[in-house]
């Protein structure tokens, strides 16, 4: 089993003129049922990991021995078996795994009009694990012309998986939000001969994204996600740090992202429910950014125009549940409670436990549970096998039952 761990504030009192409940006592959850409308009181952030046979055709594709033919009959395969893992563990929603991507946020940045990929070693990240660091320059991006969107982006990958899902699953899509497209490289990434003012830049690249939201919309996405790790990491000082050595505002920038993603949403179906992932890294099992959510809590919950928020708290890198007193009244909170990095099996008291205590400062009826983030954010995939996940996918989907009365 994980090892239970607590933060300093549990079992203090909250404060009332914060909107916490008067008591000393964690609110003990009640039976709310199970949830129509995603997110899900069950679900899970999207990459799942590749199973070796897909792997292997990917490096047959990239040495020459099968075409892409060959490459998408492997992909159709494994999505297949992977939706039927899902229906199997009990959720009522689906990803394809993100098993068509090399890279949970790439692959669609380089399908955007306008970005050209890099190949460099200048920014460098440095992902760190209980074993030690790892530090690598992947790919970057660049913006060389207007952006814009040529057309919509794993529209082929999302009608596979609209196809092939059961009757009463829903099919999610899961996309990087627009602010990853600045975070890494900041301004410098951005030719000023093409945008010498960062207003005109954000203007089409929301409005790209309103032009994919629009286009996963007419294929029948009812569920999209954007990913988002930048409004995690600029909760940690070293990341804020990053920021200012690369010409940005570390006080304000996580500001300039939430209103560009409401930008990118303000016109979006009203049948197209919308969540947002933050995370602090996720690559072989390791992070990138540590610390609570406080910095950005009250401008994020309060502002961001999203149904849900799925919120890592796995560990003690992520804080305590305090900032959630912020999210208002119709907004839905996915607990990630359940580590994707590890491969032992977390207690179901301890997660009943936990969700108990998340509901001092954010309504029961308002919490969902799921992993703290994707098991395969990379094609790489973290530390543990399909078992593994398969278990904490079936565990996550039993506790919600118990504890709402549905998943």
């Amino acid at each position: 089993m994980v090892e239970e761990w607590t933060t300093p504030e549990q079992g203090e009192s909250p404060d009332l003129e914060k909107g916490h409940p008067m008591t000393s006592e964690p609110t003990k959850p009640t039976t709310t049922g199970a949830r129509t409308l995603p997110p899900f009181r069950a679900d899970h952030v999207g990459s799942l990991l590749r199973p070796a046979a897909l792997k292997r055709a990917r490096e047959d594709h990239a040495a020459g021995r099968i075409d892409a033919a060959g490459l998408k009959a492997a992909e159709d395969e494994a999505v297949r078996d992977v939706v039927a893992l899902q229906r199997e563990a009990g959720l009522r929603g689906a990803t394809d795994g993100e098993f068509r991507r090399q890279s949970w946020h790439m692959d669609f940045i380089y399908s955007l009009g306008g970005i050209n990929k890099v190949e460099d070693e200048n920014l460098r990240v440095q992902f760190h694990n209980a074993d030690g660091d790892i530090e690598f320059a992947p790919p970057s991006a660049h913006v060389d012309s207007k952006l814009h969107l040529e057309s919509t982006i794993f529209a082929d990958a999302f009608a596979f998986l609209r196809d092939t899902v059961s009757e009463g699953v829903t099919p999610k899509l899961t996309i990087p939000s627009p602010s990853m497209v600045h975070y890494r490289g900041g301004r410098a990434s951005i030719d000023e001969a093409v945008y010498p003012d960062m207003e005109s830049f954000w203007t089409d690249l929301t409005d790209a994204y309103a032009a994919q939201v629009r286009g996963v919309h007419e294929l029948g996405c009812r569920y999209l996600q954007l990913d988002d790790t930048s409004l995690a990491y600029l909760n940690d000082p070293e990341q804020r740090r990053h920021v200012a050595e690369i010409g940005g505002d570390p006080e304000h920038q996580h500001e300039t992202y939430i209103a560009n993603i409401n930008r990118a949403l303000a016109d979006r179906p009203g049948d197209l429910r919308v969540t947002t992932h933050m995370c602090r890294g996720n690559f072989a099992s390791s992070w990138v950014a540590t610390g609570g959510y406080d910095f950005v809590a009250e401008a994020l919950f309060g502002g961001l125009e999203v149904d849900g928020f799925f919120l890592e708290f796995d560990d003690e890198r992520s804080g305590g549940f305090e900032p959630l007193r912020f999210v208002p009244k119709g907004k839905q909170v996915v607990l990630g409670l359940v580590t994707s990095k590890r491969p032992e099996l977390e207690s179901k008291d301890m997660l009943k436990r936990r969700i108990e205590e998340a509901s001092r400062y954010v309504d029961i009826d308002q919490l969902s549970l799921s992993p703290q983030c994707g098991f395969s954010s990379t094609l790489e995939g973290n530390n543990l096998t399909i078992d593994d996940q398969k278990a904490k996918l079936a565990l996550i989907v039993e506790t919600a039952e118990e504890v709402w009365g549905g998943a």
